[in-house]
């Protein structure tokens, strides 16, 4: 729904296809369908894939989005995702993240939506990316793994942090690509940031339900800076490494071991618990990651997701620049 909605919004499928055609991932087809949901006229996009030969782990698809021939920003928005992904599948399943499978989310299917997503963002020249509050149904679907709750659990792993709610609709809303997709890329959830719409897309799939079941996108132009949920001192053009830290209430170091490492899993290369001393002696840490300039927002939302650390100390400082070559 997300790729076919960018699509409806103006992003060129012709295009992307093109790219999509050259991974070596097997013969497949995209096929554009219009269709009429509840008087909104919206599109669908079909995937038709032969018999899958190969089941693909992360580190296959680390090694496929390497050698792609992907500009770099879809190349680098892909590999978020993706990230994001096997990061919440490895910790409902409790396997190592190198090891993780994709089979579960579609394979071709979910390389389609991740790669033609990012794809499409770039043509639309999209630079930063804002959501409604989440809605994902409830009760019970079929998996692999047998009956699961709705949302399941990559979902809701992938989802921490995000405002969520059921609508009430007993069938599944959000897929775990499109929660790792708004996970990656959105910085902020809520009312529609300040802007100037200028381009609007709607993306159905196969569920027929009482309600417009669509995606809705609107592009256009910021008119607010800085906008919702940028953390201060961070630049979208800054390039090289970033640090950023919030202040915890416990002084127990250990009480952040799996918040540490979720900032390792969302890209940090290094993460740390620093004890000190707050206002009238109480004891209190710092905790800290260092990690790539463009991972700024997904740092800084790990960070606000945990309850015990106060948002509005959530800072980014010490952007530094590349060193030119002599």
């Amino acid at each position: 729904m997300a790729l076919a909605a960018l699509v409806h919004a103006g992003a060129d499928l012709a295009s992307i296809t093109e790219v999509l055609a050259s991974l070596p991932v097997g013969e497949f087809e995209l096929e554009r369908e219009e269709v009429e949901i509840h008087g909104i006229m919206a599109t669908r996009i079909h995937v038709d894939a032969g018999p899958q030969d190969v089941i693909r782990t992360y580190a296959s698809i680390r090694a496929l989005l390497d050698h792609a021939d992907l500009p770099p920003e879809p190349r680098r928005a892909a590999a978020r995702i993706y990230r994001r992904l096997a990061g919440a599948a490895a910790r409902v399943h409790g396997k190592d993240i190198e090891l993780v499978t994709f089979h579960e989310f579609g394979d071709v299917d979910c390389l389609v939506d991740i790669i033609g997503c990012s794809l499409a963002l770039h043509q639309l020249g999209v630079e930063r990316i804002f959501s409604s509050p989440i809605p994902t149904g409830l009760g019970m679907a079929r998996t692999e793994h047998g009956l699961m709750p709705v949302p399941g659990p990559v979902v809701l792993q992938l989802l921490q942090g995000a405002p969520t709610y059921s609508r009430g609709i007993p069938v599944e809303l959000v897929s775990p690509t499109g929660a790792a997709i708004l996970a990656a890329l959105s910085e902020g959830y809520g009312e529609m940031p300040m802007m100037r719409a200028e381009q609007v897309g709607y993306g159905a799939g196969p569920l027929r339900l009482d309600f417009p079941h669509v995606l809705r996108v609107v592009v256009g132009e910021d008119q607010r800076r800085p906008a919702l949920g940028a953390p201060t001192g961070w630049r979208p053009e800054a390039t090289g490494s970033v640090l950023v830290e919030a202040a915890g209430q416990s002084a127990d170091a250990e009480h952040y071991a799996e918040l540490l490492e979720r900032l390792i899993q969302e890209g940090a290369s290094d993460a740390w618990v620093t004890p000190g001393i707050g206002r009238k002696g109480q004891a209190r840490v710092t905790i800290s990651a260092v990690g790539p300039a463009e991972l700024t927002a997904d740092l800084v939302r790990v960070l606000q997701s945990n309850p015990s650390l106060s948002p509005a100390r959530v800072t980014s400082v010490a952007l530094q620049s590349p060193r030119p070559e002599p």
